[in-house]
């Protein structure tokens, strides 16, 4: 196939939890569908952070065009929005090449900011930052959390207890502004006009799940992630405190390449901690009715979903084909 039709939809979102094999149903469609990947990835798009990621593979990324992956360097933070500024952009450079643009991955925060928009939040409060931290580090994160379920129960309901920067920013929007960060977010609109078809892998078995989970970060760590974050924490000029070092598994090795834990002990926190980032990501897909969902382990499932993304542009563009 060599173009989509002129009414078809101007991009298709792929999401669903870690481990759930998403990036293997993008390939399928690849083999059918002229598509590049725009992932949606907040660990794929710092430079070193290949393994741990589950970063495509360069001879992948040659045959098969990938967006919005290695653009930053790990010192440096990466938001929502310049998510959704990076993913317009791509989105626009595929279209204009005749092909369609397939969003996937699993950071949930980047496809509600690019599906729904993003709340005009209080800026930055340094001052108030810094007291947050200090009181953090008395503390410890999870009795902030406690604060915040007090001032903003619904967003502590969508924030992990340990999620550190989440916390902080919703606690100085509330304290700052007076009005909880879940309200400003209610006042949204998309930065554009896309008509996007969105699909969520959604496993019903979480204890297949959970497997994949354990059995992807071992053969992760078969592959060198030991070494990958070592060769992180050598740079001079990285802080622990990084943005880009809140990643799961990056953190949890990141303490056993400190000498702080050991190996084992590590693993299996990082292995602990992916199961509550899909737990996590799952939430945020039953909070929004707009995703089409699917169970990835039922028998045949990747091929109906690819059978629904053949008619969903069929029935858009009649001349697609």
């Amino acid at each position: 196939m060599t173009g989509v039709a002129a009414h078809a939809p101007d991009a298709i979102l792929l999401a669903g939890p870690t481990a759930s094999g998403k990036s293997d149903w993008a390939l399928r469609l690849a083999e059918v569908l002229p598509v590049e990947i725009v992932s949606v990835d907040s660990a794929q798009v710092y430079r070193g952070f290949d393994i741990g990621s589950a970063k495509p593979a360069p001879e992948l990324r040659r045959a098969l065009p990938h967006h919005l992956i290695d653009i930053r360097d790990p010192e440096q933070a990466y938001s929502a929005g310049d998510f959704v500024e990076d993913a317009l952009t791509a989105i626009e450079s595929v279209r204009a090449r005749g092909r369609l643009p397939l969003l996937v991955g699993g950071t949930m925060l980047y496809f509600r900011a690019l599906v729904h928009g993003m709340a005009a939040l209080p800026r930055a409060d340094a001052a108030l930052r810094h007291e947050i931290d200090l009181r953090a580090a008395r503390l410890g994160w999870p009795a902030l959390h406690g604060e915040l379920a007090r001032l903003d129960p619904v967003s502590a309901q969508r924030i992990h207890p340990n999620d550190a920067q989440r916390i902080q920013r919703a606690l100085e929007v509330v304290q700052g502004s007076g009005r909880p960060i879940s309200e400003w977010q209610l006042a949204t609109l998309p930065a554009h006009a896309l008509r996007l078809q969105r699909w969520a892998l959604v496993p019903a078995d979480r204890a297949a799940l959970a497997a994949r989970i354990a059995r992807r970060f071992d053969q992760m760590i078969t592959a060198g992630f030991v070494a990958e974050v070592r060769g992180l924490q050598s740079r001079d000029t990285l802080s622990p405190q990084a943005p880009s070092l809140r990643a799961v598994g990056y953190r949890q090795l990141w303490e056993h390449a400190a000498g702080r834990e050991d190996l084992p002990g590590a693993i299996e926190r990082a292995k602990a901690a992916t199961r509550q980032l899909a737990r996590r990501q799952l939430t945020w897909i039953r909070a929004d009715q707009g995703w089409s969902c699917l169970d990835p382990f039922e028998p045949q499932a990747c091929e109906r979903w690819l059978g629904e993304v053949l008619a969903t542009l069929r029935r858009r563009g009649p001349q697609f084909g």
